[in-house]
């Protein structure tokens, strides 16, 4: 299973797979209809005051990961979907609509599963 993040802003591709929009809020500046993907899983985003908190900054990452990752071990039907979604295809893109491409809670999320479920090892 091969795991990726990508902001919502940028260009789809044919290389994407699933494509599951992992942000509790839905992105600025762009309409439902005119956004390419599979699924909005918002279950998956951290909590509204860990996303405040966080607001993707370096310094936090570390404490950020810890508290969202025990947030999403609680979140069994969330993690649940995206095993089935996984099974049935080889590629996942996980969408996000921060600034920030490498502090954010995608490339958290995609961290969790790799390291806590065997299917979405590398």
């Amino acid at each position: 299973m091969d795991i990726q993040i990508k902001r919502v802003y940028d260009p789809v591709s044919q290389n994407d797979g699933a494509r599951i929009l992992v942000d509790g809020i839905w992105p600025r500046g762009i309409k439902k209809k005119d956004l390419y993907l599979d699924l909005w899983l918002k279950g998956a985003a951290p909590s509204t005051s860990l996303r405040k908190w966080f607001s993707h900054k370096e310094e936090k990452w570390d404490k950020f990961k810890r508290l969202y990752f025990a947030e999403l071990e609680g979140k069994a039907e969330v993690l649940d979907k995206l095993t089935a979604i996984a099974k049935h295809n080889k590629k996942l893109t996980l969408l996000y609509s921060a600034r920030n491409r490498q502090y954010n809670q995608a490339a958290a999320l995609k961290e969790f599963l790799e390291n806590e479920f065997e299917i979405f090892e590398k």
